[in-house]
């Protein structure tokens, strides 16, 4: 990671124009970096403090930023605006915590550093657009290669946000749930476990279990709340692992384990086009695209494709080894590697697996729907019932005497 890369948060209070003051967070290598980003915004920082070290993240463009500044450039640069100039308008475009990135990147420019060289230094780029740049600036079409990966990003950016949405929807559900769950444990149950305790029989155990689990949450409510704040800080310090976790779950459930492959693949192919389409070699772009790929099996596959074209391999018999990929896909990449379009492929197969995706996640909402219906009522339901059948066997038994 580089030390542009490496950027913290910090609270801050700066005084306005006007006089009145903001208070905010933003991200900046150092409080001076700080300072001078709060300046282009005609405002004087006042204080700041740093927050702590595990907070600190590579502050890399997303993908939102870099449909953002590749689009303003592509339109900037292909109509002959000077790339210095067409970058401080691009920092305008972007959002407040990628402008300090795109500065840097300006004025390394304007120091006389090559574009992809400079966005190197700044460490707000991946391999995938460096990699691009630097073929661009060989060939010198760097506003058409700019408007590529501006297509790629936003094709990228709708695809993560489709199985964003997709992960989304159960979540919540799963958590109003929870906290219904909860709600009905400390208010209701307790209330109805006093007139179970009254009656002298015996419970059944499960009954027992909930009352006690009722009576617990209530009467320790302070240390339960310390309880999942610790979960929660430890959730966030190992949020890189628990999120490889969670995706590799995903990757081995029925109805996320499709949708994940085909958007992994849409994502690849996408910067696959971009690249290829700019000039870079199929084996060079090969080794840089399978860094937007956390598919283990497609990810291995791909690296194993990318050694053997180094090595001189045949491409048709290593693509028919990529059973990662459908087989009409493979067929696919073997008769335009046989026609010699590969670039124009890449870009076919993103969009259609684009819609694939946007299938796939429409399908897997709706079969997704019965499902949480049914867990919800299992996890309320469940509650309520242990507490309930106990209550009505009472009231059957009184209304016999």
């Amino acid at each position: 990671m580089s030390d542009a890369a490496l950027t913290t948060p910090f609270m801050y209070i700066a005084v306005k124009p006007t006089g009145g003051r903001r208070y905010g967070m933003r991200y900046a290598p150092t409080r001076s970096e700080l300072a001078s980003s709060l300046s282009e915004e005609q405002l004087l920082l006042l204080r700041s403090w740093r927050l702590p070290n595990w907070t600190a993240r590579e502050q890399r463009l997303n993908l939102k930023d870099q449909a953002a500044l590749n689009e303003q450039l592509g339109a900037l640069v292909d109509r002959g605006v000077p790339l210095v100039e067409a970058l401080e308008v691009a920092q305008t475009v972007v959002s407040k915590n990628a402008a300090p990135a795109v500065a840097k990147l300006r004025e390394l420019v304007s120091a006389g550093d090559s574009f992809a060289d400079a966005c190197a230094k700044t460490g707000a780029f991946d391999d995938v657009v460096i990699t691009v740049y630097r073929s661009a600036e060989r060939s010198g079409q760097l506003g058409a290669s700019a408007q590529r990966l501006a297509e790629s990003a936003k094709r990228r950016l709708g695809i993560s946000g489709k199985v964003v949405t997709m992960m989304i929807y159960p979540a919540v559900v799963l958590s109003v749930a929870v906290v219904v769950t909860i709600i009905v444990l400390t208010m209701v149950v307790p209330k109805i476990a006093v007139t179970l305790q009254q009656t002298g029989g015996t419970l059944p155990w499960y009954t027992q279990v909930v009352m006690a689990a009722g009576q617990g949450l209530r009467d320790q409510w302070l240390m339960s709340l310390i309880g999942f704040g610790g979960l929660l800080v430890i959730a966030i310090l190992l949020r890189e692992a628990v999120g490889a976790w969670i995706m590799a779950l995903l990757r081995r459930a029925p109805l996320f384990g499709k949708v994940m492959l085909t958007s992994e693949s849409a994502r690849f192919f996408s910067v696959m086009g971009a690249m290829t389409r700019t000039g870079v070699p199929l084996a060079d772009a090969l080794s840089v695209a399978t860094g937007v790929i956390s598919h283990p099996k497609l990810r291995e596959q791909l690296l194993s494709l990318g050694r053997g074209l180094v090595e001189g391999g045949v491409l048709k018999n290593m693509i028919e080894k990529l059973d990662a990929l459908p087989l009409a896909t493979r067929r696919l990449l073997i008769a335009a590697d046989r026609a010699g379009d590969m670039d124009q492929v890449f870009d076919d197969l993103a969009k259609d697996l684009a819609q694939q995706v946007d299938t796939q996640t429409q399908r897997a909402v709706g079969l997704l729907e019965p499902l949480l219906i049914v867990g919800v009522f299992i996890i309320i339901g469940g509650v309520l019932m242990s507490v309930m059948l106990p209550l009505m066997t009472l009231g059957s038994r009184i209304g016999n005497v």
